[in-house]
């Protein structure tokens, strides 16, 4: 694609990578094929495509954005699944979050929009806040029908029917392994989960340690940042990622990090994006070294040769949630770890949409949204599992909203497959009271 920035706005760091990565782009289309708000939507302007040449128009002749530029590019889920259809390697996640900074800076949304975006920057990415408004939701979610807004009966509908307690274990301390050290690692902890589900790290460090790992909760560490760097709201979303850096650089420079394991995909993808997003700053050197530690549980997993589990019964539908299939490329490794633990795995059709949920996605889009949940729930039912994983906090809220069979995290599996608990979504059943699926 041939672009007409001048030298001057090239003298933009921002400006000089989103024209890197216009001029990579031919036009083809392939991406239309696997976007999902050009599935459900059918306008070329709901596509990577379609939304390319509105950034490109709006960057090029500085322009503040309009109308129709914002909703377009709103209704983007960043689900990433063009970057791995693109054939010509189009960085479509770097030139939409500058995007969505530059309509941040440079576009007044009505009140209500700047409003619903003001509560869930901060309350979301502080999990005390978020359990606050948890039980508010939950108060108030009978009255959900009465509200005139389709996002504040979204926020309603997406109290979970039980607010767990508060787990010790997300606070900083470091867990000694069971066998014989093999490598240190650090956890992050994230924000919405540990208000949403705390049986996931509890898992992770339980299967972490037997298997070798000792696991450090770092000093400082918090929320990585994506649920404000994807509102375009670039000054939050760095504040909140620095002090990861600084964390995990403590650990780094002390005794030493093999790893730093993430068990949310959204933050993964975006701790593994730190060295871009603070390439022209202080912290640039940590940063990198921070993206370049960081790994999904399932990459770590993979290095410490779990056991072999004997062959089960219980059917796991996979979901594979697209910020480790795409914005990760991760594919196979969970998949590969639950049947090497017995389980049989299947998974549904076009296993490379989006379930709608991403990020804030459902909150803020709660009509596409909605459909994109329906059609990932129909063809997860059509498999016939037993239970359903995933390896994301925001797919699990929001495929267990809409079917009762069990969801739960694939590290959570893995545990109980070697030796840990039943996952407590199984034992209490948390999605519905049919009788759960035994491991042998």
């Amino acid at each position: 694609m041939q672009t007409t920035f001048t030298p001057e706005q090239l003298k933009d760091p921002a400006i000089e990578r989103s024209n890197e990565i216009l001029r990579t782009c031919v036009h083809c289309g392939f991406c239309t094929a696997t976007c999902p708000t050009y599935q459900v939507l059918g306008d070329e302007l709901d596509s990577p495509r379609g939304r390319i040449y509105l950034i490109k128009d709006m960057l090029e002749n500085d322009r503040d954005p309009d109308e129709k530029t914002v909703k377009h590019i709103d209704r983007c889920l960043s689900c990433l699944a063009c970057m791995t259809t693109c054939p010509s390697g189009v960085h479509y996640m770097h030139l939409v979050d500058h995007a969505r900074e530059y309509i941040e800076q440079r576009y007044k949304r009505p009140f209500g929009d700047r409003a619903l975006r003001w509560i869930l920057a901060r309350i979301l990415p502080y999990p005390m806040r978020f359990r606050v408004a948890l039980l508010g939701a939950k108060i108030g979610r009978p009255f959900a029908r009465l509200m005139p807004d389709a996002r504040l009966r979204a926020m309603l509908e997406m109290a979970p029917k039980t607010i767990p307690s508060v787990s010790r274990n997300d606070d900083p301390q470091t867990f000694a392994p069971v066998e014989p050290r093999r490598k240190r690692v650090a956890l992050m902890t994230g924000c919405a989960q540990k208000a949403l589900n705390t049986d996931i790290n509890d898992a992770t460090i339980r299967l972490l340690t037997r298997m070798g790992c000792e696991v450090v909760v770092a000093e400082g560490a918090g929320c990585c940042g994506a649920l404000t760097h994807h509102m375009g709201k670039s000054d939050e979303s760095h504040a909140t990622a620095a002090k990861n850096i600084q964390a995990w650089a403590r650990e780094m420079d002390g005794d030493g990090l093999d790893a730093i394991v993430i068990n949310t995909s959204g933050c993964g993808t975006t701790v593994k994006d730190y060295g871009h997003m603070f390439r022209n700053d202080a912290l640039a050197e940590d940063a990198a070294r921070v993206s370049a530690l960081a790994m999904d549980i399932s990459e770590l997993l993979m290095t410490l040769d779990l056991p072999k589990g004997e062959d089960q019964e219980t059917v796991v539908a996979y979901h594979a949630a697209c910020s480790l299939q795409h914005g990760q490329k991760i594919k196979t490794y969970p998949k590969d770890l639950l049947r090497n633990a017995g389980f049989a795995v299947v998974e549904p059709a076009d296993p490379h949409l989006c379930c709608g949920s991403a990020g804030t996605y459902n909150l803020m889009q709660p009509e596409i949204s909605g459909k994109l949940k329906e059609r990932k729930v129909r063809t997860l039912e059509a498999r016939n599992p037993d239970i359903i994983a995933a390896g994301n906090i925001g797919c699990m809220m929001q495929i267990g909203s809409a079917t009762q069979v069990p969801i739960v995290h694939t590290v959570e599996l893995l545990d109980w497959a070697t030796g840990g608990p039943k996952p407590p979504a199984l034992v209490e059943g948390f999605n519905r009271g049919s009788e759960i699926p035994r491991l042998r």
